[in-house]
């Protein structure tokens, strides 16, 4: 047989071992040829390497989320749980975090970004983490709306749920009236919170996307928040509070005073205008402690996919988005 010159090294396709005889010009079959099973080999192997560079390719080509946090204001460690928010969510999902923060720790805290014009038009989701209990100026708090009902998704941490309130803010207020603009946005009225315990937190809607497959746990010292009034939230996780008896200013707690428990809704989610916008709150995250925690991390960084639409029914980040 003559020699082939090195065209042995070719590929498994060119049928160099079957005789080949010269005078008919044809293939002589003398055996059965191994040649198919040379094939499927190299072939399910490109195959395989294909699939797996194409769903590479379409992870690439997502772009992050931008995802803005707004934080500062009264009465917690915004200097640091801005760090640890922007460090968690970038973490666990395909995601860009801009920090608007205020270090003014006053209730009045504002913020600039808000006083521009389409603010919100660079950013896929707002998270709300201030705490500006008493910045009251309707048109300011407007602006801050206009760009949730005109579809723009927020994220509603903790103190959020406590601001921008005024008049008789301490009952249920009545939709449509001018102190209810930031609850209708929310989807729930709250406007204090008991002291600092552990909060047991079970999820009382396990099915939604959000909760999938989340764990309940109880929390270190937290502030359980109260609900005057649930105006079009769904709820999604409640917690409950053991209250320790407590004496009033110059009386002595009777020796049979006993603990009370406090129920309230902790997680829920809403839509918000014309557009339906979908809004997550909760009201968990007082300690600097609890922000870091990675169940409340995952649930927070559930709700920034869920209100921007990039989870599937089974709580799994859509392809591109997930980490």
């Amino acid at each position: 047989m003559p020699q082939n010159h090195g065209l042995s090294k070719l590929p498994a396709i060119f049928p160099l071992d079957i005789p080949f005889h010269p005078r008919c010009n044809q293939h002589l079959v003398s055996q059965p040829s191994l040649q198919p099973m040379r094939l499927f080999f190299p072939l399910l192997t490109l195959a395989v390497s294909a699939a797996l560079f194409l769903a590479q390719a379409a992870d690439t080509a997502v772009k992050p989320l931008r995802v803005l946090i707004v934080a500062g204001g009264c009465c917690h460690e915004y200097d640091k749980q801005h760090l640890v928010l922007k460090e968690g969510i970038e973490s666990r999902i395909n995601a860009i975090v801009d920090v608007a923060y205020n270090p003014d720790k006053t209730t009045k805290a504002t913020f600039e970004i808000y006083q521009a014009k389409d603010w919100a038009k660079d950013f896929d989701v707002i998270v709300h983490d201030e705490c500006s209990a008493d910045v009251t100026d309707p048109a300011y708090v407007g602006a801050i709306l206009d760009a949730h009902k005109a579809g723009k998704p927020a994220v509603n941490l903790h103190c959020a749920m406590h601001s921008y309130r005024w008049g008789n803010f301490r009952e249920a207020v009545k939709p449509g009236s001018d102190n209810s603009g930031w609850y209708e946005m929310l989807g729930l009225q709250s406007t204090a919170h008991g002291p600092k315990e552990p909060i047991a937190i079970s999820f009382t809607d396990k099915t939604h996307p959000i909760t999938q497959g989340l764990a309940e746990w109880t929390t270190i010292n937290e502030e359980l928040y109260n609900n005057i009034q649930i105006l079009t939230g769904k709820p999604l996780a409640s917690g409950v509070q053991i209250v320790p008896p407590k004496a009033k200013k110059g009386e002595t707690l009777p020796p049979d005073a006993k603990a009370t428990e406090v129920t309230s809704v902790v997680a829920w989610t809403n839509e918000y205008g014309p557009n339906k916008t979908k809004i997550f709150s909760t009201t968990i995250g007082h300690n600097t402690e609890t922000v870091a925690d990675a169940r409340y991390l995952d649930l927070v960084t559930r709700g920034i996919l869920w209100t921007t639409g990039h989870i599937n029914e089974n709580g799994k980040a859509e392809p591109g988005y997930g980490k």
